[in-house]
């Protein structure tokens, strides 16, 4: 053989090591990503958030797998139909295994997830009664093998520490088709704050005047008397608590003591469902349980507590697990918690989207804050801004409710825009089409509107109603506290009216109003008196040149800052209660 056939038979050797080379490299890099089930997940790590370390291999960690469900298209067509007051099996409502029945995971899903699980060595996995959720926990290291490419670490912020992991996961190319996301990897909780305000005009008060809203001014502005409270055995309502908020049955009883004395009214809450500490208790958890319970006077009331106890819990994720596994449940809840739509994977929003399906079709309305940060606002690229919208309250099947003020802070008179109301168009979920006419109303009837770079407008546009969100009394570890505001205010306010509303339904036989959105557009078509039309103010948006922090400003009928308007009960009551 000559020098030249060696030459020749080393570089030939050199080459088909560099392929082997590649090809394990190819193939390793598949094995470590595998597929990514939520490549648009902001994997950031939030502000306030302090990096403590890489877990121990051996720690425990708690990982949710939302399964594929079957018949999605099926569910959505069952809830269109009992949500519409027109159609022939409005009110026919799905039971808890009917539904379970219609959206449980195929067979071969549920085999092929837990057949790998069992792989990998994981046997302590618990499910829902809808079978579309498997928890499980399972060491860390074996977590980090399940979702190639996962790093689980610790954060701390305050005395709350969680696990998440900040690079992408990844999953193995036969399990992408029977799982819709993974909990417990990624997202931080979001903290919905409600905030205290002072009146610099303090002194100047007319006669008449009150000092801030208390349930007898939320009363008389929307005309409900002493004998509206409710009286049905079996109805309740709910509202959820995350992120170590809890009540103290002490502070509602003050409150009640303090406010509540021209009513009959509950000063206990009927069931706690999850954990409930004995420590301080939270503003927002105060808010929510007085003013769902001084609205909806004299109604059953839970309280749903999603402390995320366990680090790598997702608390909001938690309280969604609770409705699938639940049949007896309040029917109506108020949630006052969101989150930016482009800090979420659109993966993740579109399957909590068909939970939120899932309850309406059992008849349950679920009411979310529309949030305070008006239209909200996101920088895209250097000089140029995009409103920001908020989920859950940009679901098309939620109903989302807005903020209000007094025009005159101390008087009970008309409502105008609270500047921080919550409110605009998803760039996720279209425009459903029960809104499709008043979107499009108000698009083309105002004559001032943000430029169009700014927001998307086929998107579905939020809040749906509102009602006072500015100047609340509270009761907090015993204090009162003056100048609450918020939607986080706003909404159990209308989830207490809704809850009476459903006790006079009851009463007359009548199932409850569940998924209200179509009932309620299809409603106000006409303009009736069953809302208080809020014509006046804008929210806030963006600081730059163009907006010059001015988002959507609010007109007649609907519009994305209050929706259709605020409650005028009497009204409102008449109309839902024919069919």
């Amino acid at each position: 053989v000559t020098s030249r056939h060696c030459v020749l038979f080393t570089a030939l050797c050199r080459i088909l090591k560099l392929a082997i080379f590649i090809i394990s490299i190819v193939a390793l890099s598949r094995l470590v990503e595998g597929v990514y089930l939520e490549p648009d997940q902001n994997v950031r790590i939030p502000t306030g958030w302090t990096h403590l370390g890489r877990v121990d291999a051996t720690d425990e960690i708690l990982l949710t797998f939302a399964l594929k469900q079957q018949n999605v298209d099926k569910l959505k067509t069952i809830v269109d139909q009992v949500s519409d007051p027109d159609s022939s099996r409005y009110g026919k409502y799905l039971s808890l295994s009917e539904l379970a029945s219609l959206v449980q995971p195929s067979k071969q899903t549920i085999q092929t997830v837990q057949t790998w699980l069992s792989n990998h060595g994981v046997k302590t996995c618990w499910t829902v009664h809808t079978k579309d959720f498997l928890q499980c926990s399972l060491q860390a290291r074996v977590a980090e093998k399940l979702l190639p490419g996962s790093e689980f670490n610790r954060y701390i912020k305050g005395t709350q520490t969680l696990v998440r992991s900040p690079v992408p996961y990844g999953i193995y190319e036969e399990l992408a088709e029977h799982i819709d996301f993974v909990g417990g990897v990624h997202r931080f909780p979001a903290y919905q704050k409600v905030v205290s305000k002072t009146w610099a005009n303090h002194d100047q008060r007319p006669v008449g005047f009150h000092l801030g809203v208390t349930p007898s001014v939320i009363r008389e502005r929307y005309n409900l008397t002493a004998h509206d409270i409710g009286t049905f055995p079996n109805n309740t309502q709910a509202c959820a608590q995350f992120l170590e908020q809890y009540f103290h049955q002490a502070d509602l009883a003050e409150f009640m003591a303090l406010f509540g004395r021209s009513f009959e009214h509950r000063t206990q809450i009927e069931k706690v469902v999850g954990h409930q500490e004995v420590g301080k208790a939270g503003l927002e958890a105060s808010l929510d349980v007085e003013y769902l319970m001084s609205t909806g006077a004299n109604i059953s009331t839970w309280v749903f507590s999603n402390a995320g106890r366990h680090e790598s819990q997702e608390p909001f994720l938690e309280w969604l697990l609770l409705l699938s596994n639940m049949s007896a449940i309040p029917w109506v809840h108020s949630v006052s918690y969101g989150d930016d739509e482009d800090s979420l994977s659109v993966a993740y929003m579109e399957r909590i989207n068909v939970e939120f399906m899932k309850a309406g079709a059992r008849g349950l309305t679920i009411l979310f804050a529309s949030g305070d940060d008006g239209a909200g606002c996101r920088e895209v690229s250097k000089e140029k801004n995009v409103f920001r919208p908020s989920f859950p309250a940009s679901s098309p099947y939620v109903t989302t409710v807005g903020g209000t003020s007094f025009k005159n802070p101390f008087t009970i008179s008309y409502e105008v825009v609270d500047f921080i109301s919550g409110g605009g168009f998803s760039n996720v979920f279209p425009s459903p089409d029960y809104q499709t006419a008043a979107v499009k109303n108000y698009l083309q009837s105002m004559k001032t509107l943000p430029p169009q770079s700014y927001y998307n407008a086929t998107g579905r546009g939020y809040p749906d109603v509102a009602a006072l969100s500015d100047n609340y009394w509270v009761v907090t570890n015993l204090i009162p506290i003056p100048w609450v505001s918020g939607t986080s205010a706003s909404t159990p306010v209308f989830g207490g009216i809704l809850s009476l509303i459903n006790d006079q339904r009851f009463q007359k036989g009548l199932p409850s109003l569940g998924f209200i959105n179509p009932r309620l557009y299809k409603l106000q078509k006409n303009l009736t008196s069953a809302f208080f039309d809020v014509t006046v103010g804008c929210h806030v948006s963006c600081i730059d040149d163009k907006v010059e922090g001015q988002g959507f400003c609010a007109s007649t009928a609907w519009d994305p800052v209050t929706g259709w308007g605020t409650p005028n009960y009497p009204e409102l009551q008449k109309a839902l209660m024919n069919k």
